[in-house]
């Protein structure tokens, strides 16, 4: 008996409305207090999704901010280590800095290369460049004693006109 009750009932929901909800259940079945639950409880879930996203993307873009710096650092660097090989094997070479500056190659064989050609077409500005400066009369020591600023004076005069200036 208690079956045909439970049967009759069944039939009677199914009969008054047909359509379910999303969770199988029909409008009938949920009291309102739980539908107002569950609609606040799916608003509060969607604003958890979009602060979720927000995240990610913010993190996202974190992570190619890092990207971009990290490929920046090592041109940086790769740019670096070149400048310093020319110059190395300018040094060498027997180049100028000037000249360093304008060897072409990505690596020592070619900047090598390099070099000797601009040294065999620039042969009296190479030869130019390595020569050992004079050095300055008019300073450091004169006889064993240092000299003064009137003495350098006129040992720069002399030097330059070949007379010894009058002191009147």
């Amino acid at each position: 008996m208690a079956t045909t009750e439970a049967t009759e009932r069944a039939a009677d929901d199914t009969t008054t409305d047909t359509t379910e909800q999303p969770g199988g259940e029909r409008p009938q079945d949920v009291p309102p207090e739980v539908k107002r639950a569950l609609s606040k409880a799916n608003k509060e879930a969607e604003t958890l999704r979009l602060k979720l996203k927000e995240y990610e993307d913010r993190d996202k873009s974190e992570a190619e901010k890092t990207a971009e710096r990290l490929t920046a650092a090592e041109q940086r660097a790769e740019q670096a280590e070149l400048r310093a090989l020319r110059l190395e094997v300018a040094a060498e070479k027997g180049l100028t800095p000037a000249q360093a500056k304008r060897l072409v190659g990505g690596s020592r064989e070619e900047l090598e290369a390099d070099a000797d050609e601009i040294r065999e077409a620039f042969p009296a500005a190479a030869a130019a460049e390595r020569r050992t400066p004079r050095p300055d009369p008019s300073q450091g020591v004169r006889g064993g004693k240092p000299m003064s600023g009137a003495e350098a004076g006129r040992a720069e005069a002399q030097k330059r006109f070949g007379t010894k200036p009058t002191v009147t």
